[in-house]
């Protein structure tokens, strides 16, 4: 049966109020005190991250490789707040406020006296397990030190700190000043009071937080990779990006796999040469088609940013597959793509990467655009029903392992049961 429109209202905000509960902690947990935080990396996340605290009236740190490179990522945080007081979001005296709370560095030994220090460079191991030993030198006993890593092995970055029980991923969303959702990633060696402030913080600095653990891609990411997977199979079956993504939007979601690729960037992970499992992008991107930013990805765009679908990706699709044009009704994209999406949330689950179903909803909810008419992953396979989610995986994961039905999918399928009762035992690390 559709649930109504109050009844998912009433789910969202009862799975947003419990994201904030963490079992064994308690709600007068101890947590350490913040009042200087450091950033390193200026660039669009860096930024965008010490605007939230800025905003909220703590004394920033930012840290840069070059003045060049901290100017110009200063002049990024002035202009965006400059616009919203232009809006009227707040008087004119306030982006001076604001900027006074910065501090530019070129120096990570400046970030010393620091009670939280956020790392967000390239998603780079070798860069950041470099920093975080640099860290470990510089930082002052009792320093939260966080990275902002969106899929690397936050265990792996502790280790090279003589201090992991310091060392917890905030994982901000692009753009990190308007993005609502924090991904908190608690790592093996992560103390409770560092948990504890994490939570706090966000909600300082007007996040929707949701604890989660160590994984490749955490909650959001590992679930998202799952539907571009599949997106991609897609289009080696003779699809166009742009019957994939008209199907996604019919659903709900205001942009689909690839126009989000292109807004990102084609060139995320990818470098001059390289080849990757993803050869039409490896492709697109050798041709200089690297998304909005250069006028072309998946798609072309005009000089307002609108999408149009491009004959020189459909050339490229061809020639890298080999597959005729083909066509697909919408409702079968939709499952082809979601359901995917729904089975490895039941194995996050089952892996106790997150604290209970409605937490991944909250996630992709206010991370990933899940339209709120279908209250999250979970809430909506209770919609569809295990049995048809099953029935898709058998034949996904015949195809390829990856996705073989989890086998939690498969007792609710025998049993009835529901997916946003799922209950593994919650986050463990």
């Amino acid at each position: 049966m559709t649930p109504t429109i109050q009844e998912t209202s009433d789910y969202i905000a009862a799975a947003g109020k419990a994201a904030w509960h963490v079992p064994g902690l308690e709600a007068n947990a101890p947590k350490r005190e913040i009042k200087t935080v450091g950033i390193i990396g200026a660039g669009t996340m860096g930024g965008g991250i010490a605007m939230n605290f800025a905003t909220a009236g703590y004394n920033v740190k930012i840290v840069e490789t070059t003045q060049e490179a901290l100017d110009r990522g200063l002049k990024v945080v002035r202009g965006n707040y400059q616009r919203s007081a232009d809006k009227g979001r707040f008087p004119q005296d306030e982006v001076e406020a604001r900027m006074d709370r910065f501090d530019g560095r070129l120096e990570l030994a400046d970030l010393a006296d620091c009670d939280l220090v956020i790392e967000a460079v390239f998603e780079d191991m070798d860069l950041k397990r470099k920093i975080f030993t640099e860290l470990d030198r510089v930082c002052k006993e009792g320093a939260i030190l966080a990275t902002n890593t969106s899929a690397l092995d936050i265990n792996e970055i502790a280790a090279m700190t003589r201090r992991p029980q310091d060392v917890i991923g905030l994982h901000f969303f692009s753009p990190a000043n308007v993005m609502k959702l924090l991904e908190i990633v608690r790592a093996a060696h992560t103390a409770d009071d560092v948990v504890a402030t994490s939570m706090d913080l966000a909600q300082k600095i007007n996040k929707i937080a949701a604890l989660v653990g160590v994984c490749p891609g955490f909650v959001g990411n590992r679930i998202l990779f799952a539907r571009q997977i599949q997106a991609n199979k897609l289009l080696a079956k003779g699809l166009m990006p742009w019957d994939v993504d008209a199907a996604l939007n019919s659903f709900g979601f205001k942009m689909g796999p690839f126009q989000m690729s292109d807004l990102a960037g084609l060139d995320i992970g990818w470098s001059k040469g390289a080849t990757t499992e993803n050869p039409i992008r490896d492709m697109l991107c050798e041709m200089d088609r690297r998304g909005q930013k250069t006028q072309a990805g998946y798609y072309d765009y005009d000089e307002n940013r609108r999408p149009v679908p491009s004959d020189v990706t459909a050339g490229i699709i061809k020639n890298v597959t080999g597959a005729e044009a083909s066509s697909m009704s919408a409702d079968e994209i939709i499952e082809i793509c979601i359901y995917p999406m729904i089975n490895e949330a039941v194995k996050i689950l089952e892996e106790n990467k997150a604290q209970r179903p409605s937490d991944i909803d909250v996630v992709w909810l206010n991370g990933y655009g899940w339209p709120a008419d279908k209250g999250g992953p979970m809430f909506y396979a209770d919609m569809v029903g295990a049995q048809a989610i099953l029935d898709r995986m058998e034949e996904l994961g015949a195809d390829d392992p990856a996705f073989s039905p989890a086998e939690t999918l498969r007792k609710l399928a025998a049993t009835g049961g529901k997916f946003t009762e799922i209950d593994t035992g919650g986050l463990k690390v």
